[in-house]
């Protein structure tokens, strides 16, 4: 049987709070994956944003971290990572991806260093059989369909940055109700050069939870139970976390990528 490759899914985003609908993107990415015979999917990565992203309502990280790793107790392959929410400012994806890319290239490296080190009489047939076979794993930015219309908001990515994206890594894209991710790849030359590597999944089960609603209905005191883990659910009524007060933090604020593309550039330093 052919071999598969190694596959890791890596989700950026505010996860505030992290929500069912979240891990179920992952499960989705997977099987389809798995279903095209091609690959393996052996890591997914929830990789929390910076607390300097701006946006409207976000916690602090400390939190947002807290609340995942909670919820991925019961996940024996997805993890979370705090890389880009422990770092001095906001990170663009591009750079989480190059990240995490370094990161699992140093791992292989390391584990192909061990297995050289061994004595050839200490490596099992299955040792030998993983040294021989083994190969940097591929890394896909797993995300929502709606994603794919961020490409086109002024000011919010870097041409050069989308096309690393879909080039080097590629994106593992889920429908949601009303959404139409393929007609957003066909409406841009970029995504319709590289949409070989753009992964569109069906949910057939449609699930609309949102991070926004759930913050609005824990501030009005309304139960979340069945749309969140109910570890989240005691972890925010233990630390008080969403109120009508963090509702308004940042208010008014541009996104910290926004800020970044509109600051006036001198063309003598460009």
């Amino acid at each position: 049987m052919k071999s598969r490759i190694p596959l890791i899914l890596l989700a950026c985003g505010s996860f505030n709070p992290i929500t069912n609908m979240h891990m179920r993107l992952f499960e989705l990415a997977r099987d389809h994956l798995h279903q095209t015979g091609r690959y393996q999917v052996i890591e997914g990565i929830i990789s929390p944003v910076n607390d300097d992203y701006g946006k409207k309502g976000l916690v602090s990280a400390r939190h947002r971290i807290a609340m995942a790793k909670l919820a991925l107790e019961t996940s024996d392959w997805i993890r979370v990572d705090p890389w880009e929410s422990e770092q001095e400012t906001w990170t663009e994806t591009v750079k989480v991806l190059r990240h995490h890319y370094s990161e699992s290239l140093r791992l292989l490296q390391s584990k192909n260093e061990l297995m050289k080190n061994k004595r050839p009489i200490e490596r099992s047939t299955e040792d030998s059989l993983s040294y021989q076979h083994s190969v940097l794993p591929e890394l896909k930015l797993l995300c929502g369909a709606d994603f794919l219309q961020t490409f086109k908001t002024p000011n919010l990515w870097k041409e050069e940055h989308i096309k690393e994206i879909v080039e080097k890594f590629g994106l593992v894209c889920i429908s949601r109700a009303g959404s139409d991710p393929a007609q957003y790849i066909n409406e841009s030359d970029l995504l319709r050069k590289f949409q070989h590597n753009i992964f569109l999944v069906k949910e057939w089960i449609q699930n609309e939870i949102s991070a926004t609603q759930i913050r609005y209905a824990l501030c009005r005191g309304l139960s979340v139970k069945y749309l969140v883990p109910d570890s989240v659910i005691s972890y925010v009524a233990h630390h008080n976390i969403y109120t009508e007060e963090s509702e308004q933090k940042n208010e008014g604020d541009l996104l910290q990528p926004l800020k970044l593309h509109n600051t006036t550039v001198n063309p003598l330093n460009d």
